[in-house]
This record gives C-alpha cells, sequence and structure tokens, in this order.
C-alpha cells in the first residue's frame, strides 16, 4: 500500500463515512496516518469478568465467540454482537452501527476490550409450580392454577456497550495464565480519535492498525510496509540534538503507545515538525524577498524632528526605539520585512506616519523629480478613512498629494478648489495620479491589493492589523512595484510570543511597550445582573460631566424567538431602544453596525465625533482602530460570546485621552470558565499580559490567528513552548542561510512548495 492510496479504494466506506472523513481532510491513506488521537484512554484498571460492575469502565482479556450481526428490535440499527470469555466468567459486548466489527475477527481469537459495563433487564423463564393469581375461581383473564404454566421474572445481565476492541497475542499475567496459556504484560494506552458524525474512534484505530500492517511489492525490496516507505523529512541531525523519534517510531508510538511517555514523545516530534515547518517556509520566503531590489532611504534627521514636532505629544521611548529600527532597516540594500506590534493606544500609527514622511520627502536614485510612494492597507473602510482623515492632518503643511481608495469610493487630499478639504474623484483619475507618481500616500482598503492598482515608487508598505490579511494578500500588496517595498504590519491583537514567531516567522518583531505619559490605566468591571442598575449610574455621571459611551452588542437584529440560545445574544437595534426607553431617555442614542451603508456610517460616526450622539451601540465594528478621544466609557454585552483579544479591543476605543476610562464587562453566564476568562481581563495590566493568560485559560486553539493560519491542534501545543518555537525558528533560519534553495534538502522542499501552493490559492 502507498501512502498516497485512496482511502475509498482501501476500506469500504458507505456515503456518510465518506462525507466524514472528507470533512476532516482525510483522502488518503498518508491522510489516515497524520490523523493523530486527541486523548488516551485509562487503561490502568485490568478486571475479570467476573469481578465486573455495572457503571465502571475497565479493560479485559479473553477468547472473543459468538460473532454475528443482527439489528436492534426497536430502531433496526445494524450492530455487531459478541461474547468474551475469560477463566472467571463471560460477558456479552455489542456495537451499534458497527457490523463490521463482527467480521475483523475470528472465533477464539484474544482480545482486549476496553469500556463501559452496562446493565440490561433479561428475561428469564421459569417453572411455577402450584401457583395461583388468585384465591377466587379461574375465569377469563385471570391465572388458575396449572402445574405446567411457566411464568417469567427479570433479571439483570451485564454487558459492553461499543467497547474498544483489538487483537492481542499474549495477555497480562494479572488477568491468569491458565486459560491462555504464555503471558506477559503487554497493553498499551488506547487512543481517542476526533470523529465526525459517520466515522468514530473505533474506526480510526482499527483502520490505522490495518494500514500499518499491510505490504506492498517494492522492485527494489520485495514487501514492505507503508512505514518502511516514508522519508522523515526532519534533518537526521536535527533528530538526534532534540532527542525526537524518528517519523517511523514516531507514527508507531502516537498511535499504539505502550506508555505515556512514548504518546509524549511521539507529540512532541509532531508538534516541533509541524512549527519547524512553517519557520521554514516563512524564512525561505523571506530569504527569497530580500534578494529583490529595494529602495534605499536615508531620513533627514533635522526635516523628520520637525515633523515630530507638529504632534501635540512626545513620542515615547518604545516609539522612539521602533521608529529608529525602520529608519536604520530602510538604509539597507535589502527590503524591510518587520512586525509592529503594540498596545491599543501605544501610538503605532505615529511610527508609521514618521516612517512614511520619511519615505515620500526622498526623490526616487538618480532622479532630480518625484518622490517615492507609501501603500497603507487597513482591514475596514471606517478605519481606512481615519487614517486617510489622520494623514492628511499629519501632512498638511507639506505639498503632498493623499489618496483614499475603499469600495464605495475615492478622495484626494487636498482638492484643487479648496486647500484644507479632500474632494471626491474618480477611480480612473485616481488610479491615473498613483500610477504616474502624483499621488506619494495612498490609503484604502483590500481595494489596494486589486491588479488595477499600480505605483510608480511604492517603497514603503504598511499594514494595519497584520492578523486579518493572509499570506496571499500580503504578497500582493509587495509586489505592486518593480522595486521590493519595505514593509512593516502592525497589529494591536494581543498575540503570546510563540503565535507571533510562529505565524509571523519571517517578519522582525518590534514591541511597543509602553503607553503616553499621562494615561491613565483603564478601569474594568465584570458586572453581574444584579449590579446592572448601579452601574447604569455610573455611567450617567460620566455622560453629565462631558464624556461619551460605547455599547458593544453581539447582533445587529433581534434573534429568532424560536431560537433559545439566540435570545440570550443582545441585539444592536434592540439594546438601543430599551436603553433610550428605559435606561437613558434623556441622552441622544446612536446605531452603528455593518449593514449600514457607507454614507450612514459615516454620518453617525461624525455625529459621535461631534458629541451630538452621546452612546453609541455597535457591533464589533469598533473593535479596530475607530478613534474618539472623548469616549471614555465602554460597555460590553454578552461578553463571554467575545475572545478576550476582540474584548481588548473594544476595551482600548476608550483609553484615547487623559481622561479616566472605564469598561464595564456585563456577562450573563454564570460559568466558571466563562467568568475566569473574564476575571482575567479585568486583572491584566496590558494586552501582552492578556495573551499569555488567554493562551493558559482557553489553549492555543482559540487564539487569535492561530486557526486562521492552518495550525493543527497538535502544532498549537507548542505554542505553550517558547523553547521548542525558538528552537525550530533557529534551525530554520540555519537552513535557509546555508541552503536557501534547498538544494540538498528535496522532502523539505517539496513540502515547503506544497505548502506555498496552499497559501496562495
Amino acid at each position: 500500500m502507498e501512502q498516497t492510496a485512496l482511502l475509498e479504494k482501501i476500506f469500504r466506506l458507505n456515503f456518510y463515512q465518506k462525507r466524514a472523513l472528507a470533512k476532516l481532510g482525510l483522502f488518503t491513506a498518508g491522510d489516515l496516518l497524520r490523523h493523530f488521537p486527541a486523548r488516551y484512554g485509562d487503561v490502568a484498571i485490568i478486571k475479570n469478568i467476573g469481578d465486573l460492575q455495572k457503571g465502571e469502565t475497565a479493560v479485559i482479556f479473553g477468547k472473543i465467540s459468538n460473532l454475528k450481526t443482527s439489528k436492534a428490535f426497536y430502531k433496526k440499527i445494524p450492530m455487531a454482537e459478541a461474547k468474551i470469555t475469560d477463566e472467571s466468567g463471560d460477558i456479552k459486548a455489542i456495537w451499534f452501527n458497527q457490523p463490521y466489527i463482527a467480521k475483523m475477527f475470528s472465533e477464539g481469537s484474544l482480545v482486549r476490550a476496553e469500556g463501559k459495563v452496562s446493565e440490561k433487564r433479561a428475561k428469564l423463564r421459569q417453572n411455577l409450580q402450584n401457583f395461583s393469581a388468585s384465591p377466587f375461581p379461574a375465569r377469563r383473564g385471570g391465572l388458575r392454577r396449572d402445574k405446567n404454566f411457566a411464568g417469567s421474572a427479570f433479571v439483570p445481565k451485564l454487558y459492553l456497550s461499543n467497547p474498544k476492541i483489538e487483537k492481542v497475542e499474549k495477555i497480562p499475567i494479572s488477568v491468569g495464565e491458565s486459560l491462555f496459556g504464555s503471558a506477559c504484560y503487554a497493553h498499551h494506552l488506547y487512543p481517542v480519535y476526533p470523529e465526525s458524525r459517520g466515522v468514530t474512534s473505533n474506526w480510526f484505530y482499527h483502520s490505522i492498525q490495518k494500514i500499518f500492517r499491510s505490504k506492498t511489492n517494492q522492485p527494489w525490496a520485495g514487501k514492505i510496509s507503508i512505514l518502511d516507505q516514508l522519508e522523515d523529512p526532519i534533518p537526521k541531525e536535527i533528530l538526534q540534538k532534540y532527542n525526537l523519534p524518528g517519523l517511523k517510531t514516531a507514527l508507531v508510538w502516537i498511535h499504539s503507545p505502550k506508555t505515556e511517555n512514548d504518546a509524549l514523545a511521539a507529540r512532541k516530534r509532531f508538534a516541533f515538525e509541524e512549527v519547524f515547518f512553517i519557520q521554514l517556509e516563512r524564512q525561505k520566503a523571506r530569504s527569497e524577498y530580500e534578494k529583490n531590489p529595494s529602495f534605499k532611504i536615508i531620513a533627514n534627521n533635522d526635516d523628520l524632528a520637525a515633523f515630530k514636532n507638529r504632534f501635540p505629544f512626545s513620542p515615547t521611548a518604545a516609539q522612539e526605539h521602533a521608529l529608529s529600527g525602520i529608519l536604520n532597516d530602510f538604509t539597507k540594500n535589502r527590503p524591510m520585512l518587520r512586525l509592529l506590534e503594540g498596545d491599543v493606544g501605544s501610538g503605532k500609527t505615529f511610527v508609521a506616519a514618521a516612517a512614511a514622511y520619511a519615505v515620500v520627502i526622498t526623490r526616487p536614485e538618480r532622479q532630480n523629480y518625484g518622490n517615492l510612494q507609501v501603500a497603507y492597507m487597513a482591514p475596514t473602510e471606517i478605519l481606512a478613512r481615519q487614517h486617510f482623515e489622520s494623514f492628511t492632518e499629519y501632512f498638511s503643511h507639506l505639498p503632498v498629494n493623499i489618496g483614499l481608495i475603499t469600495g464605495s469610493g475615492c478622495l484626494k487630499f487636498p482638492s484643487k478648489t479648496n486647500a484644507g478639504v479632500a474632494a471626491k474623484i474618480s477611480r480612473g483619475q485616481l488610479l491615473k495620479w498613483v500610477a504616474n507618481g502624483e499621488i506619494p500616500i495612498l490609503i484604502g482598503t483590500h481595494a489596494l491589493i486589486q491588479k488595477t492598482v499600480r505605483f510608480k515608487h511604492l517603497a514603503f508598505a504598511v499594514i494595519d492589523e497584520q492578523h486579518r490579511f493572509g499570506v496571499a494578500q500580503r504578497k500582493k500588496l509587495i509586489r505592486k512595484g518593480e522595486a521590493a517595498p519595505h514593509l512593516l504590519s502592525m497589529t494591536a491583537t494581543p498575540i503570546p510570543r510563540t503565535l507571533a514567531l510562529t505565524i509571523f516567522g519571517d517578519l522582525d518583531l518590534t514591541l511597543l511597550d509602553e503607553m503616553p505619559p499621562g494615561r491613565q490605566p483603564i478601569i474594568t468591571e465584570l458586572v453581574l445582573p444584579n449590579e446592572r442598575q448601579a452601574t447604569y449610574e455610573k455611567i450617567r455621571g460620566e455622560i453629565l460631566a462631558g464624556r461619551q459611551v460605547y455599547v458593544i452588542c453581539p447582533r445587529i437584529d433581534e434573534p429568532d424567538p424560536n431560537k433559545l440560545l439566540a435570545l440570550q445574544a443582545k441585539s444592536v437595534k434592540a439594546e438601543a431602544k430599551r436603553l433610550k426607553k428605559e435606561i437613558f431617555p434623556e441622552f441622544e442614542i446612536g446605531v452603528l453596525h455593518g449593514k449600514l451603508k457607507p454614507a450612514e456610517k459615516e454620518k453617525v460616526m461624525a455625529d459621535f465625533k461631534d458629541g451630538k450622539i452621546k452612546i453609541l451601540v455597535a457591533t464589533s465594528v469598533v473593535e479596530v482602530g475607530v478613534n474618539v478621544p472623548n469616549a471614555t466609557v465602554m460597555v460590553i454585552e454578552g461578553a463571554e460570546r467575545f475572545g478576550l483579544a476582540q474584548l481588548h479591543q473594544f476595551r482600548g476605543r476608550v483609553q484615547r485621552s487623559n481622561h479616566q476610562a472605564y469598561c464595564f464587562v456585563f456577562a450573563e453566564s454564570q460559568k466558571g470558565n466563562a467568568v475566569r476568562r473574564l476575571k482575567a481581563l479585568e486583572q491584566a495590566a496590558n494586552g501582552f499580559e492578556l495573551a499569555e493568560l488567554d493562551l493558559k485559560i482557553r489553549g492555543a486553539g482559540e487564539l487569535s490567528g492561530a486557526r486562521q493560519w492552518g495550525l493543527s491542534d497538535i502544532a498549537m501545543d507548542a505554542l505553550k513552548n517558547l523553547k521548542m518555537v525558538e528552537a525550530a525558528r533557529a534551525e530554520a533560519q540555519r537552513i535557509i542561510a546555508e541552503d536557501p534553495t534547498l538544494k540538498n534538502f528535496p522532502t523539505l522542499a517539496e513540502k515547503i512548495q506544497r505548502a506555498e501552493a496552499i497559501h496562495l490559492e
């Protein structure tokens, strides 16, 4: 059997099994071998059949007999039945919806079974002598005395329901050796696999064992197993350096571990392997990108100092450090690849604007006219427009044209008729000016990466909220010019260091870990249902003091009343009506959500910025980048429905001024884990601390970005191990430095090629 053999050719699969396997992404024998157990069954207790008790989960060994298939009496469900016998007794085993099991074993085979002991009431017929149901004479419907009458009673009968079962050669000594001959301690942990409707964990176990046992004819070696055909993609020296098992050993240990240490060693190997491949792909991409020519930019320190002095605040030491690193990268002959990770309100936009200034006042080499260009991509129209407005303010004293391109229209600053405002222009005209270099700064959404957008001298690309853009989108943006632009990715989403090192492995990491002076720490309170009224009074006090409020809801419209769970999620429209009618009738309340037209969103945001709207009820559309310094109160309804990273983003919207800010987290659920997560939001001082808490509480699988980047469950386990991630990164960097094309590592090259093809689809 080859690892490329299709599962439908190896096994007799019904429609539901094919659908379930496809849903799990399993099509070949190789895919199935990479479907790893989620956990392992506890097999510490091996019992004699005669000692089994109702309700316990136990492991038994014995001889199997009376194998047959049948259908359940009531629902006609197909099932397999068998009897398992040891020297202390026997027990019936039943497998519902798994009739194939009856054909997997031969009569008298030694087996190991693990499962829960259930009980059914079996009818027992017995002779009842001289029995009368009534002292009265017999009449129709009564029982009469009859020495041959057979009555019936019910007695309890134990059985195993859907036990995990496998064939064994020998059995443990503890079960007794007199019945079966020689024995040894041979049992191992039993794997429990992720299932999908149609295929069970038991099916996965037996199917994988069948693949292990299968052999195929090879001209050069005769019959060999599928494991012997596999080539380990991890270089031998790396396996030895980190004491990792080889591929063949790891596959056996992960699917059939004899000890817990075997299983842990195998998981460690596969976790390292996946992180290593991701790092290798990223480092190779970086190596290839850095081969491209780029623009060498030497900043004029005096001009840059004058530009920074126009801001109403002094940059923090962290901002100066980040800007210095970027400007240093600009002076090199290779393009910059850098990730700027900073907490909400830490001043990432200032760093990007100052770097953009250094670019647009620089002329292309060997030219006496024109300027280098900047592209700034934001994830939403609201944020793109906000950045456009900020940049027009920052650059208003300079003869620099700034463009905005979104799905709903285009703007250019300054207007030809009024130098202080922006003008609406056609998309065609904007694209023409960008292509000939007349617009040095272009800000936009995904519209920036359309094929029709061409730059003359794109030297600097900024991607805001990096985690919202995939690898393919990033590559489209940085391929917009003849030379490779310097790339600055930015994110305010709390990302643990291990995740950042993994999914952004091709980027140098810079942290903005300092807030501007004068900012007071935000006060976060977890509000339970009986504390709402008191909290509303606090909010009223803040509004009367001149402040404004955000209220975040999980939904836009009212839920379907027939769906019980949906009723628990508050809607924006219903909550706005309730607040106006019952809580804050004296204040103007606005609504903002994704279904509004762009012009409607602009009107709402303008009214909120101008202070006409005191309370803005919104969906998560305000999660990223919305900046209204006078809004100092954030209320989050149904907070348990949001991830901690998203909650932290919401909270950051009200930490934009020197006024004291508040975040009131309204939770409907009283469940332990939900409250525990929200308590972490109260305790965490910043996004970096919160990200690490989120990793501990929820695990890597639910972290922002982890699933999006295609990390498997086993790779996400590695995110809790910083040393492993750093080791994988170091080895990937070393290999690419020594062999950029992976010429000496053909197996690795093939793996990377497949991964790149998937990312660019």
